[in-house]
């Protein structure tokens, strides 16, 4: 299936998500390499977020191999740093295409829901969120986790708050065809959550060398649930309670 269009129409250029998008490509192609073994390796290492790193449940030094040639050290110190750099971090062009896709489907909508500090606040809350649940889950680990995939669940969290029905036009192969149909957001959400797992799987980097976590994912969703009514644009707000906030008029006169 290839979702390409939503419902929604937005009222603004997406910036913000444009901006989002840019970075990590920018981020895969000069700092990873574009997928080549060796950068690819050393950038998920280096700037990925090991667990085990955070909080200093091993000791400097500890090995884990990211392939038969390269191996993983663990450096001093919690590198809280990488919370972030490893939102802009992925496994290989397939982990990246569908995150930045999947960003941009509904991002946009999310970022004209907030104002652009908003929903640049909310997209770093929700991937900070995601990655402290899988930290958490699992202290212990020492396989470096990247990906944009906890902060795009929190967008698609919040979009199943703001938009539970709309639909979004998806297109599905019926062997040498293709039609088009409509399906719910929530759908889009299993459907992603789905493609993840694939794309983790072909990355160029294997499920025992790095790549997304479970908990990174229902952690990014629960903080995009609850974090966007705090984050979505007043006049939003006011016009959905003025809309659905009749007063009886039975009486007056």
């Amino acid at each position: 299936m290839f979702p390409y269009h939503d419902e929604n129409e937005t009222q603004r250029t997406p910036v913000v998500t444009m901006t989002l998008i840019a970075l990590n490509v920018a981020a895969f192609v000069l700092i990873q390499g574009a997928g080549a073994a060796e950068p690819l390796a050393a950038s998920v290492c280096n700037l990925g977020l090991i667990p085990a790193e955070l909080m200093a449940t091993v000791p400097p030094g500890a090995e884990f191999p990211m392939d038969k040639t390269l191996v993983c050290v663990t450096d001093p110190g919690r590198q809280p740093l990488n919370l972030f750099t490893s939102m802009f971090m992925h496994g290989g062009w397939m982990h990246l295409l569908g995150n930045m896709w999947f960003l941009w489907l509904f991002g946009n909508n999310i970022e004209d829901s907030t104002t652009r500090p908003r929903f640049l606040a909310f997209y770093l809350l929700s991937g900070l969120a995601a990655a402290l649940a899988q930290v958490m889950a699992n202290p212990d680990s020492i396989v470096p986790m990247v990906g944009a995939s906890g902060a795009i669940s929190g967008v698609m969290g919040a979009y199943l708050v703001l938009f539970p029905r709309v639909r979004v036009f998806t297109m599905v192969p019926l062997g040498f065809y293709a039609t088009s149909v409509a399906l719910p957001a929530w759908a889009m959400l299993i459907y992603w959550m789905v493609l993840q797992l694939v794309s983790q799987a072909a990355s160029s980097l294997t499920a025992q060398q790095g790549g997304v976590a479970y908990w990174a994912h229902i952690g990014g969703f629960v903080a995009g649930v609850v974090l966007i009514k705090v984050f979505e644009r007043r006049d939003r707000v006011n016009a959905h309670l003025s809309h659905h906030w009749h007063p009886r008029r039975e009486g007056w006169r």
